[in-house]
Formats: C-alpha cells, sequence, structure tokens
C-alpha cells in the first residue's frame, strides 16, 4: 500500500547542497568516517550489508561472488585516475547499460558529475573503506553511504568497472545506486533518463527518432552544448531481439549513450556527424564513419584530432547523422535545468512540485476510459496568469513521475501505464465530479500512457486556470507520484480537495409528546416493550430495535445493524453517561439516520445493498462531510471491502466516528456553522474502535 501523502501546498525543488543524510545511524558520511578512523576500523554498511540479499532478490547468484575491497583486488588502488570519463564505464553482467550510458553522460559535465560523485574521496591516508555519492529522488536530494565492498568472480569486478583496473569511483557508484534501489537485480532493465534525472534533479524529453521535428539535430547540438544528457537505442518487437547485433554492430535494446555532435568537411561538403558510446566499453558500429572506415581518409588528421577520433575498439564511434536517424529509434534528452528546455535564450523558469498517490477504492480511478471512476483521481489546479513574452500564451511543461517502483521490483511491482489530462477549469473551487467530465473534453493531455517511470510533455495554453488530473491507465493501481510543473511565467499551482470541512446543520428537536407522528408512536411502543418503565435502552436492545424496524422498510437490501454500531450510535447521542439511550435521544438519531438511509440509497446505483468506495466522497458531501483525498483514503482503508464496496453499517459507522470528531471541534471553535478540522484529530477519531 502506498504512503498516503496530506501535504495541502506545492513545495519549491530541493537544492544539491541540502542533500539529506540516509544512513540508518543517522549520522552522516563525514561523521561515520571520522568515527571508523578514531576506532582504527573499516567501514561495514549494515544498511547494505556484503550479502546475496544485496545482489538478488529473485534468484541466487549464478556463481559464488566474494566480496572484496579495492585494496583486496588491486595493490594501488585508486578513486578516479586522470580524471572522471566515458572511457571510465565498462559493463559487467549486469543487465543495467541505460544507468551505464547514464553515467558516460554525467562525466560530459564537470560540475554535475562532482555534485553525484563528490571528488573529495580517496584511498589516501584518510582512508576508511567509506564512500558516499548524492542522488535526486522526488524532489530530494540524498546523500547515499556505502562501503567499498564489491562483488568478485576470480579476484575480477563482476559488475560496472573502469577500463583502468586500479580505478573504482564508477564501480562504488554503481553500488550506492543499487543501495539506493534495493539491490543489484533491481538495476536490471530501465530508461537511461531515468538514471539521468537521479543524477541531476532535471526533466527529461523523449523523441521518437523517426518522427522528430525537422531541426533535430540542432536540438541535440543545443542539448550538448548546454552539457544535458542525451542517450539512445533501438527498439525490439520482442524479447529474443533483445542485445541482438544488427549487421552494422548495433545492439538492439541496448543504451547508448550520445557523447558528441559536429559536422566535418568532407570532399568540399559539410558532413554532419554524431558520436555514440557503447557502455559495453566494445561493440561498435561498422558502417560509414566508423573507426576504421575509408571517409576518414579523406578528414585531415587536425580534423580528426579536434573530433578525438581514434580507431581503438573503446565501445565510441562516429556515424552519419542521416545513418543515425535511420537506424536508432529513440532519443532521451535530460536537461539539467528548466532553463535548458527553451530552445531559445534560456531564462529562468518557475517550478512547483506536488506529491500525492492513487489508492485503490478512492484516488485509483484510472484514466478517461473509466469514466465511474475517473473523476476520483487526484485533481490539481493550475493558474496561469502571465503570457510568455511576445506570445498570447502560457508555456508550461507537466512532469508526472511514479516513485519507488524500482525499489519495490523484489515485492512484485512493476512499473505502471501512466499520463495525464488538463481541463478547463470552471468557476469555483473543490474537486471537480463525475457529470464535469462527462460533458467537457479535455484542452490537453500528455502524448501517450506508458509504463515509464516518468511522463512528460510540454504545452502551450491561453491565460486561465486549468485542472490536470494525474492517472494510472487502469483504475484501482496503487503508488506513490511526484507531480512537477515548470512554467515560463509565474503560475500558481493548488490541490483542489486542500480544505476539510464539516458543515452540519442544527440536529432536529424531538417532536414534543402530544404532537406525536404514528411513525413515532409505534416506536415508542416498541421502545416500552423492549426497555421498561426507564424508557433506556442498551447497545444490545437499540440492535434488536433498529434491526426490527429496517425489515419492515421497503426498497432497501441491507437489513442488518452490527452492535458495535449500535454502540456508536449510544456513544454518539447518550447526553447522560450512563451507556443508555433515551426515547428522546432515540428520536433524535432516528431523524438523522432516515437522513442517511436516503443518501446510501442515493449512491447505491445497483441496489445491491452496498455503494462503490468511490462514490465515498460524495456521499459523505451530500451528508455534509467535506474531505481531501488523505482523509477519503483512511476512511477508505477502514471501511471497503476487497471489491470497493461500503455497506451501510459500515457507511453508518464512518458518519457516527465524524460526527463524533466535529463534536470535539464545536466546542473549540467559535465558528460553529463551518468547522476547519485539524487532520491528524480526525485521524484518531477514524482510527479509535
Amino acid at each position: 500500500m502506498p504512503y498516503l501523502y496530506q501535504e495541502a501546498k506545492p513545495r519549491q525543488p530541493a537544492l544539491p547542497q541540502d542533500a539529506r543524510a540516509t544512513h540508518s545511524s543517522g549520522q552522516t558520511y563525514e561523521a561515520l568516517r571520522w568515527e571508523c578512523r578514531r576506532r582504527g576500523v573499516l567501514f561495514e554498511d549494515p544498511d547494505f550489508p556484503a550479502t546475496n540479499a544485496s545482489l538478488f532478490f529473485s534468484e541466487k547468484p549464478p556463481i559464488p561472488f566474494v566480496w572484496k575491497r579495492p585494496g583486496d583486488i588491486v595493490k594501488d588502488p585508486k578513486f578516479i585516475v586522470g580524471g572522471a570519463t566515458r572511457t571510465d564505464i565498462c559493463q559487467g553482467d549486469l543487465g543495467d547499460c541505460w544507468l551505464l550510458a547514464a553515467i558516460a553522460s554525467l562525466t560530459l559535465n564537470e560540475k554535475t558529475l562532482a555534485r553525484v560523485v563528490p571528488p573529495d574521496q580517496n584511498f589516501g591516508p584518510d582512508y576508511a573503506g567509506i564512500f558516499h555519492f548524492q542522488f535526486w529522488q522526488h524532489n530530494e536530494w540524498l546523500d547515499i553511504v556505502i562501503d567499498d565492498r564489491l562483488p568478485t568472480f576470480k579476484g575480477r569486478l563482476v559488475f560496472l568497472h573502469s577500463a583502468e583496473h586500479n580505478e573504482f569511483w564508477s564501480a562504488l557508484l554503481e553500488k550506492a545506486y543499487a543501495k539506493l534501489n534495493g539491490s543489484y537485480e533491481a538495476l536490471k532493465g530501465g530508461s537511461t533518463i531515468e538514471a539521468m534525472e537521479d543524477f541531476t534533479g532535471g526533466v527529461g524529453e523523449m523523441y521518437e527518432v523517426k518522427r522528430a521535428p525537422d531541426d533535430f539535430y540542432e536540438i541535440l547540438e543545443k542539448a550538448l552544448k548546454r552539457c544535458s544528457m542525451v542517450g539512445c537505442s533501438i527498439d525490439i518487437s520482442s524479447a529474443v531481439e533483445s542485445e541482438a547485433k544488427t549487421p552494422f554492430g548495433l545492439i538492439k535494446g541496448h543504451a547508448y549513450s550520445v557523447t558528441g555532435i559536429d559536422k566535418v568537411s568532407y570532399r568540399g561538403l559539410k558532413v554532419q556527424l554524431i558520436r555514440i558510446r557503447n557502455p559495453w566499453g566494445q561493440v561498435e558500429w561498422s558502417g560509414p564513419w566508423s573507426d576504421n572506415s575509408p571517409e576518414w581518409r579523406s578528414v585531415s588528421p587536425s580534423e580528426q584530432k579536434r573530433l578525438s577520433q581514434t580507431a581503438l575498439d573503446d565501445g565510441e564511434f562516429w556515424m552519419k547523422f542521416e545513418d543515425f536517424k535511420v537506424h536508432f529509434d529513440k532519443v532521451e534528452i535530460c536537461n539539467l535545468t528548466p532553463d535548458a528546455l527553451e530552445d531559445s535564450t534560456p531564462h529562468k523558469w518557475e517550478v512547483t512540485i506536488h506529491q500525492g498517490s492513487w489508492v485503490r477504492g478512492s484516488t485509483a480511478g484510472g484514466c478517461r476510459n473509466f469514466l465511474e471512476t475517473f473523476w476520483t483521481n487526484p485533481q490539481i489546479k493550475l493558474h496561469l496568469t502571465e503570457k510568455d513574452d511576445g506570445q498570447d500564451d502560457c508555456t508550461f511543461i507537466a512532469a508526472l513521475m511514479q516513485k519507488d517502483r524500482r525499489k519495490l521490483k523484489k515485492f512484485g511491482a512493476e512499473m505502471l501505464t501512466i499520463g495525464y489530462s488538463i481541463y478547463e477549469s470552471p468557476s469555483g473551487d473543490g474537486h471537480l465530479n463525475k457529470d464535469f467530465f462527462r460533458y467537457h473534453s479535455s484542452k490537453a493531455r500528455s502524448k501517450t500512457y506508458i509504463n515509464l517511470r516518468e511522463v512528460s510533455d510540454r504545452f502551450k495554453l491561453p491565460p486561465g486556470d486549468y485542472v490536470l488530473v494525474p492517472t494510472t491507465f487502469e483504475p484501482h493501481q496503487e503508488a506513490n507520484f511526484c507531480l512537477r510543473i515548470f512554467s515560463e511565467k509565474k503560475a500558481i499551482t493548488e490541490d483542489l480537495d486542500e480544505n476539510v470541512a464539516i458543515d452540519l446543520p442544527e440536529p432536529p428537536n424531538p417532536t414534543p409528546s402530544p404532537q406525536e407522528t404514528e411513525e413515532e408512536k409505534q416506536f415508542r411502543a416498541l421502545f416500552e416493550q423492549i426497555s421498561g418503565k426507564d424508557m433506556e435502552i442498551t447497545a444490545e436492545e437499540l440492535e434488536y430495535i433498529l434491526n426490527a424496524i429496517l425489515k419492515k422498510t421497503k426498497n432497501i437490501k441491507f437489513k442488518n445493524l452490527s452492535l458495535i454500531s449500535c454502540r456508536n450510535i449510544i456513544s454518539l447521542m447518550d447526553s447522560s453517561g450512563n451507556g443508555k439511550l433515551e426515547f428522546n435521544e432515540f428520536k433524535v438519531f432516528w431523524e438523522r439516520m432516515k437522513k442517511w438511509i436516503s443518501i446510501f440509497l442515493q449512491f447505491d446505483f445497483d441496489k445491491s445493498g452496498s455503494m462503490s468506495s468511490y462514490e465515498l466522497r460524495s456521499a459523505l458531501k451530500a451528508a455534509g462531510y467535506q474531505l481531501n483525498n488523505y482523509l477519503l483514503q483512511l476512511i477508505v482503508l477502514r471501511y471497503s471491502d476487497e471489491q470497493f464496496q461500503i455497506d451501510f453499517d459500515d457507511f453508518l459507522n464512518c458518519l457516527i466516528r465524524l460526527e463524533n470528531a466535529s463534536r470535539v471541534f464545536q466546542a473549540l471553535s467559535v465558528n460553529k456553522e463551518f468547522i476547519n478540522l485539524n487532520i491528524s484529530e480526525v485521524r484518531a477519531q477514524l482510527h479509535k474502535h
């Protein structure tokens, strides 16, 4: 079950220097290192131990791994040799080429690399077997501490390694990222842009190469000049094709990094070239402009030197841009800052972040194909007030990210298919209901629903108010999400249901005895028969009376209330505190009960005796209770069954809990007609049993 977020307001983006220490001891990297130095021991990380559990979660190691520190592998280990470069990344026996392609791109920007890989680490006099790396996660920078025990076989590193056998920064970075995600196995398979975002806190864009815009070369050229991280890949049509080699030496389903783009003079013409790197550190393109192709013979030595052209089998190669468009299918760009998203002169973008969750039965409504539940998804209001400079529209980027799915792999979780729709907002506030979406179409939407960690698109809309609805494709799928809004001009975002309030009418006064209705006379007779002369009944007696009445009531399917419900009713209505209900108290409650029965029947669409938990928001609103997503999720988790249904007995208990909660605040609030609730107090009431 996902964590239920209750943040009412968007947050500003986090800064790298604010990286949070994550070690279970609560100590920072410096404190842990100092403690090891003081004790004269090498650090051993209890959070990510040198055991099989840190390697695999679904299988046993195929070979007998031995965890060794770099000093046990080579005589003179170094953290970085001659600077961290893209040639330091060679893939081992783990299917994480997507990660390695991102690391290769990371090395192209010294400032960004130094943020992820703090350079003041070494195997020198202060060595204590401890290292640390920083990653961005859902609007927060985390400082990940590890020990330097690495998995080996026959004295060699099994996974990521450097071409320099005594260099270990890349292997340690891979271990820190494995720790962040729970295990090495969790890194199998992924999208390069996912790791790129974790290294930068940036926002990604994806291009289908065959459908790319006419100025695609210029887009890539600008991206690399801005130090954006760029990856590319070739699609596969089936699992059989994965890592299959094409006739030209390219690997299908494999993540490459784009490391350069340039033009070269060739026989009097300017030819557009692009440089690609295979993270394996070998296996290269064999077509035109490959390392040993005849085209290079017509290029001057100075030009070859400028382009760093070599004939080494190092996994890096040039190819003609036209050939690149023919042979590759996808390009992923991670812009290091929102400014880099603009093709023209960069300028500051405004950024806000919303955290939320989809929870079965309450806020996991699925896409617009499922109208009955779509409206229950979280909704974020977007106020666009200022036009772009010299334009009639407002530009913004919406990036929806599902959280922690890789970390949850060991529990069977996979990436969900996600996306979002954007609607023009009607006047007024509040969560938009089903009828709104029934009669209004979206103004914009994500290009596709896809099972990637993040879906992001750029939009231009006229100034105004809009509602963005983030969803999974299928309903009832649970996950936490992070929604980032980048806007060129200042924009205001807010959760539509952040206000929690109760607006109840004054309780009705009981009818005086001389004017009793026929219904009340029947109640009195039954009351006297059960209670005796004191005209007070216990919870057990109330259970008998209410069930007797319900059995005679037409057009309802539910016939029995539980003893627990009756005890809760007495707790709500008992003014004397003796644990019993007087006849006048019963009459007041019955008026309330009739209203609640009427509301329940209104939302029991199929007249089955239970209503969908997705209708609970509307049902509670009809009863006078306005709840936000967080409280609604709590209530649904407490009162709905596995089919997301709520029977009347549970609906009744829910209303009684809420009314009890409202009374607490009526005693404290000056305004008794409209009470702003403290969420923690309401939560305590809902969980009290």
